[in-house]
């Protein structure tokens, strides 16, 4: 097998396979009296850089499930807060329906006692349609994030090569991993 250098291009040389001339890139040789070879990959080297390459992908997987746990705590502490609201309108309720009973079991003739009792109850009425539209909007927010979390299942799914629309498609996409 003899090379023949073009000398024209000193990146490229011809070469004669078996009777077949070509041309391809030079080969650089090392120097044999400034180095005998690579040293040597170092293993500690390799564990390190593993190693933190690790430790990025876990904090970033941490800081993921932070953010929606930092949203679940949020959703709940309003939940919480509803419920609470809730309890205090219910026990101011109690006494409210006590004293309607006892201004109707009395008398119905003075005014401004049902006016009052209908002012409460308007009052009482508008305090539970406050907590409907705060319990209607948490469970939109809450079907938004599990509509988000799907959203991102089906995707990683759905950017599998599986999916290609062809068989040679497939094959070349297995291959090139």
């Amino acid at each position: 097998m003899g090379m023949v250098d073009l000398g024209e291009d000193e990146d490229w040389e011809l070469v004669n396979l078996d009777g077949f001339i070509c041309r391809r890139q030079k080969r650089h040789r090392p120097n044999p009296t400034t180095s005998a070879a690579p040293p040597p990959p170092d293993p500690a080297a390799d564990e390190r850089s593993r190693r933190e390459r690790k430790k990025r992908a876990l904090t970033k997987l941490k800081e993921g499930y932070q953010r929606e746990i930092d949203r679940w705590e949020h959703l709940s502490n309003t939940l919480q807060a509803m419920h609470d609201r809730t309890q205090s309108q219910q026990q101011q309720a109690a006494p409210l329906e006590q004293v309607i009973g006892s201004a109707l079991s009395q008398a119905q003739s003075s005014d401004s006692t049902c006016q009052r009792l209908v002012d409460d109850l308007l009052a009482q009425a508008e305090a539970h349609e406050a907590i409907i539209q705060d319990a209607s909007h948490l469970c939109d927010v809450a079907e938004a994030l599990c509509s988000a979390q799907e959203e991102r299942i089906m995707q990683s799914y759905m950017g599998l090569p599986v999916w290609a629309s062809s068989p040679h498609e497939l094959i070349a996409s297995l291959c090139e991993e």
